[in-house]
């Protein structure tokens, strides 16, 4: 039997939906592929991965896309590792670097710029890291990530995209979800869930396994992320996905 070629991202926020896909039933049926977010979308669209936990933004490339599963990554609200970094006040920013890892968050920092700040900064788009170390008097930067930790020590302004998302519209944000463009049995969507559900049920053994002294990892998983795909999350993925569609 073919195994199902399962994209998958290896950032602090993924480990909890990770963890379960490692453990029988699961694990015998799927090959774990792990690219960068942006890499993810163009491998399912070229039939590289079967399933991929794809940024948002990247489904609106993919025909005919799936949801699978009753899991994602989102935040209610602050997402902590999702924020824009500056010297200044919001409104005394004239440039922005764009974090080159992250389509969803740059569009959503777009969405925000023009629907709910109201400023016009210039934006840059970014190749590699070394955008962080041009963060400051006037120029912004969005750093997206477990570079974020880093960068809340170093920026005196950290604007939380998930924050202000909230504020503007009330509704939670979903950053990256399962999706596929293929129909998978129920069999399979069951285990899937039973995986995920197993790496939120052992978040202190995750946690204990990636020691990290920035910030409070059981806080992180707990608090700032929220991994299930509810109706409310769903609404709020199509209202900007329509957005951004504009």
């Amino acid at each position: 039997m073919n195994k199902i070629r399962v994209g998958i991202v290896s950032y602090l926020n993924t480990r909890p939906l990770i963890y379960g896909l490692k453990f029988p039933p699961i694990s015998q049926q799927i090959e774990l592929i792990e690219e960068t977010p942006a890499r993810l979308a163009q491998m399912l669209l070229d039939n590289k991965i079967d399933l991929g936990l794809l940024p948002i933004a990247a489904i609106t490339d993919v025909p005919d896309y799936q949801l699978v599963g009753d899991y994602c990554i989102a935040a209610n609200e602050a997402a902590a590792t999702v924020c824009l970094f500056s010297e200044v006040p919001l409104e005394e920013i004239r440039t922005i670097y764009l974090d080159y890892q992250s389509r969803t968050s740059v569009e959503l920092l777009k969405w925000l710029i023009r629907e709910y700040w109201k400023i016009n900064p210039e934006l840059i788009n970014t190749q590699d890291d070394s955008y962080r170390s041009k963060l400051n008097g006037t120029t912004a930067g969005l750093v997206i990530g477990d570079r974020a930790f880093e960068q809340r020590l170093i920026s005196k302004f950290s604007i939380d995209l998930g924050t202000e998302w909230k504020k503007a519209t009330g509704f939670p944000f979903v950053f990256a979800a399962w999706i596929s463009r293929q129909v998978f049995s129920t069999e399979f969507i069951t285990m899937l869930n039973n995986a995920n559900a197993l790496g939120l049920n052992h978040l202190d053994e995750i946690v204990a396994a990636h020691p990290f002294s920035l910030y409070s990892l059981k806080e992180y998983y707990t608090k700032n992320m929220s991994y299930q795909l509810t109706d409310d999350k769903k609404n709020a993925l199509n209202y900007f996905l329509k957005s951004i569609r504009k």
